[in-house]
């Protein structure tokens, strides 16, 4: 029953798994057959996320972190080793299978990536509608019920360059949730924003892992780990670590 349950807890499992660039790995052609090139990112990745954990990724720029989340939203495919996200085993993934993926997780960019030609309710519709909701009572109802989470509810009708750098993410945070993710996967979410407004999406991630949801997140902000303490997975030479983070912070 234990072993039961903690399977049914895990959100993403990585098991001896090799990371490629993105402009490195292969492409599959048919069958089992795939051909590879160029250099491994990391080697013998071991990982381990369950429901509502916060886990930080840190390492210098360029040392695998943005290349393993491309990697668990598949983004790029896993070639080597074995890897399960949300229910989905990422070795093998097929593209037709990747939007399926991408539903039950939410993401997360440095630079919000949001529609510049549309309001606020307009980016979370048009998110609604390319992932199959199609009734617009229940479209809207959804979207009041993640502004309201985020804290943008008195928001609804301004444009993105309306917003500020932390409501800007804040909408993007609430994008993410949309669907009701197992997990969200966040490059660099506060890496564009004050000190301010980074505690503020912080503290805000905190309430969203309180619900059972778990967030993975990239991040320089050393301030910001120690202020929210959480598991910590250190980048470095092609391998990542977990870091006992309370023996460095106190």
């Amino acid at each position: 029953m234990r072993v039961q349950k903690m399977q049914e807890e895990t959100v993403i499992e990585l098991r001896g798994a090799n990371v490629f660039h993105s402009q490195s790995a292969g492409r599959r052609l048919t069958g089992r057959n795939y051909r590879r090139l160029g250099e491994v990112a990391l080697s013998d990745v071991n990982l381990l996320v369950g429901r509502g954990e916060t886990v930080y990724f840190i390492g210098r720029v360029g040392s695998g972190k943005s290349t393993l989340l491309k990697t668990l939203y598949g983004e790029i495919p896993l070639l080597e080793g074995e890897g399960s996200v949300a229910g989905f085993e990422l070795r093998g993934l097929r593209r037709r299978d990747v939007p399926s993926l991408r539903r039950k997780l939410g993401i997360v960019f440095q630079d919000y990536q949001l529609l510049t030609d549309r309001d606020v309710v307009e980016n979370l519709r048009f998110v609604l509608r390319a992932t199959g909701w199609r009734n617009t009572g229940d479209m809207l109802h959804r979207i009041d019920e993640v502004l309201d989470k985020v804290g943008l509810r008195n928001k609804e009708h301004k444009m993105p360059f309306e917003l500020s750098g932390g409501e800007q993410q804040r909408l993007a945070i609430a994008r993410a949730l949309l669907n009701d993710p197992v997990a969200i996967l966040a490059d660099e979410p506060t890496g564009n924003l004050d000190p301010e407004a980074a505690d503020g999406i912080m503290r805000l991630f905190g309430d969203i892992a309180a619900g059972g949801c778990a967030i993975v997140m990239s991040t320089h902000n050393v301030a910001n780990i120690q202020q929210y303490p959480s598991r910590t997975v250190r980048f470095s030479k092609g391998r990542i670590e977990e870091l006992d983070i309370n023996s460095i912070f106190g």
